[in-house]
């Protein structure tokens, strides 16, 4: 369901029904009360959404900008510029944080209307003047931080999905801290941090007194469309988790959200209660954007118990399909989500979700509205979001594949290569670079891995000459000199090709950092090789000197009238001959390679 109270519709492309206050040049902003209490109105041209609750004022600043919308070379530059507008607050006994997420930032506050003031409009005074002094201390603080964030279920399935563009970026590193200047950050600050890309919910009925949230003006902007890196799903990929998860993209619906409710516990039922199989098993509805939604499902299990989870996990889903749903479920979760409308203080409570749909222009449901849809689902309805699920799923597995579920596994490598000047590794020489003018490849047994100039989004660049390529559909490719015998002129065609918005200059690594062929076996030295060839020399020498003179004597005995009255046993002196050879030809081939070596 949506965050907090969910009231949300289908999507549309203008405005909510009660439609945001409208300001008049002579009276000052607008002020409009929907139906469930909730008054519309604006503070410095921002859209604002006010509603009472007892107890300490509670107040979020909305702006429709995430990690979805910047590219992998500009990546963190949304989050970079959240740190800097907070920066000044410093130490306070205020109960403030900020946030960056896919599709929007929020700066939210709870304490006093004084507390309130002091913080909005110090986040709107720094994002009018940003302290740029802070700018690579604030780069270092975001590296420290992402190097201690845990990861979550989930975690590398927007990657698979969507690739290194739109929503994918949000599993990558904050990849384009190196580039950022202070001009960057100015320029996306007062492009999308604008009063026309905002929206202000605060858990009063009146505006505090002494606001100046005082913007640039701008536009608001859609979200960004979705990219994809699936040529078809159902898909899954091998992971290395200790379980199973699955991620889908649907309209945000009431159904979905209900679904959603159900699959989890289905997954629970069966996973944990039954088979005994997971601790955890559960099922989340996360909306996306303005019109879709993310369902993320998973369970966890031991190794020995990775098969079966792994199938009974498929069968929960082919059941859901196949339309066998309890009416006992859907009404189970149908009065949860009832219940949340069923608190005190409602308006308030609504208030953080309705404040998102009217950042995301989404339509955003009256509680009549959303209680009549939540009743109006049927059983049908559920079967048909399930389809739509499992149609557009993708599912990561902990071992082996699940073709036999029907699903399609991912690209695991890039389905065609470049025609261009091939390089062999040092080290391995069935692994090879080959580097064309339209684009770069890596290839091997099992491997093949190719990034097109036009389709990278980001190439790191090292002053050591190495180069590091991520494409459009998340392949990524090391050109690294030190491996391929590969020089700076010969990289021309990458940096002429790949597009200026997609490189980024990195710092010089450390020289251990910097891998180099691995060495082969070193050879014997030479002395040692010498006192063997003279050893095999004398061998083969007194060998074939003992047996020539054996010869001799047998070739004498049997001309010897006196010794063989009946002739010679020439048979006999040839097979001695022959060993005598096999002894004498390998003597005087050592002894001519030592004469040559010598001279």
């Amino acid at each position: 369901m949506d965050t907090d109270i969910d009231t949300t519709g289908p999507a549309t492309e203008g405005t909510p029904a009660t439609g945001p206050a409208v300001a008049d040049p002579a009276t000052g902003p607008a002020t409009t009360t929907d139906a469930d209490g909730i008054t519309h109105t604006a503070v410095n041209g921002i859209r604002t959404l006010l509603a009472p609750r007892s107890g300490p004022v509670t107040a979020g600043l909305l702006f429709r900008v995430g990690r979805a919308d910047e590219t992998l070379a500009t990546s963190g530059i949304t989050h970079l510029v959240e740190h800097l507008a907070l920066h000044r607050h410093g130490l306070s006994d205020l109960h403030y944080n900020g946030s960056t997420s896919a599709a929007h930032t929020h700066f939210h506050v709870t304490g006093t209307p004084a507390d309130v003031v002091e913080y909005l409009n110090g986040v709107c005074a720094a994002l009018r003047d940003l302290p740029m002094d802070r700018l690579e201390t604030e780069k270092e603080i975001l590296r420290t931080e992402a190097a201690g964030r845990g990861r979550g279920p989930g975690h590398g399935m927007a990657l698979w999905r969507y690739g290194s563009r739109s929503y994918g970026l949000t599993d990558y590193a904050e990849a384009g801290l190196h580039r950022i200047t202070a001009h960057n950050v100015r320029d996306w600050a007062g492009t999308w941090f604008t009063a026309e890309n905002a929206v202000l919910w605060i858990t009063s009925d009146t505006l505090p007194e002494g606001l100046d949230l005082t913007l640039p003006t701008g536009t608001w902007h859609p979200v960004p469309e979705a990219t994809s890196a699936l040529p078809a799903t159902p898909a899954y990929f091998q992971g290395d988790e200790g379980g199973l998860v699955l991620t889908s993209v649907l309209p945000r619906s009431t159904e979905a959200g209900l679904l959603t409710e159900v699959l989890g516990k289905e997954l629970f039922r069966a996973l944990r209660q039954k088979g005994g199989y997971s601790y955890t098993a559960a099922a989340e509805y996360c909306p996306r954007d303005t019109a879709s939604a993310t369902v993320i499902a998973y369970a966890d299990a031991l190794p020995e118990k990775q098969d079966a989870m792994v199938g009974a996990f498929v069968d929960v889903l082919a059941k859901l399909r196949a339309g066998r749903i309890e009416q006992a479920d859907l009404d189970s979760v149908r009065t949860a989500a009832l219940a949340q409308f069923d608190v005190p203080e409602l308006a308030a409570a609504k208030l953080p979700a309705q404040a998102m749909n009217l950042l995301m222009r989404h339509r955003d449901l009256t509680v009549a509205e959303a209680r009549a849809q939540i009743e109006a689902v049927t059983l049908a309805d559920l079967q048909r979001v399930a389809r739509e699920l499992w149609a557009g799923a993708l599912m990561q597995v902990p071992r082996r594949g699940v073709d036999w579920a029907g699903l399609t596994a991912a690209p695991a490598t890039s389905p065609d290569t470049v025609t261009g000047r091939r390089y062999t590794s040092l080290e391995d020489r069935d692994l090879a670079l080959l580097v064309a003018g339209d684009g770069v490849s890596l290839v091997g047994p099992g491997q093949q891995v190719t990034v097109r100039y036009a389709a990278c989004s980001l190439m790191y660049v090292f002053p050591d000459g190495a180069r590091h390529l991520v494409g459009h559909d998340g392949f990524t490719l090391t050109v690294e000199p030190t491996l391929h015998g590969i020089t700076a002129a010969e990289l021309a065609p990458l940096d002429a090709g790949v597009p200026p918005a997609a490189v980024v200059r990195m710092p010089p690594r450390d020289p251990a950092r910097i891998p180099q062929p691995r060495k082969a076996e070193p050879a014997a030295p030479k002395a040692t090789r010498s006192t063997a060839v003279t050893v095999v020399l004398w061998l083969l020498g007194l060998a074939s000197g003992f047996l020539t003179v054996v010869l001799g004597l047998l070739v004498l005995g049997e001309t010897d009238a006196e010794l063989t009255p009946d002739g010679p046993d020439w048979t006999a002196v040839g097979g001695f001959g022959i060993v005598c050879l096999m002894f004498l030809v390998p003597w005087l081939l050592v002894l001519r390679h030592r004469l040559k070596g010598k001279g």
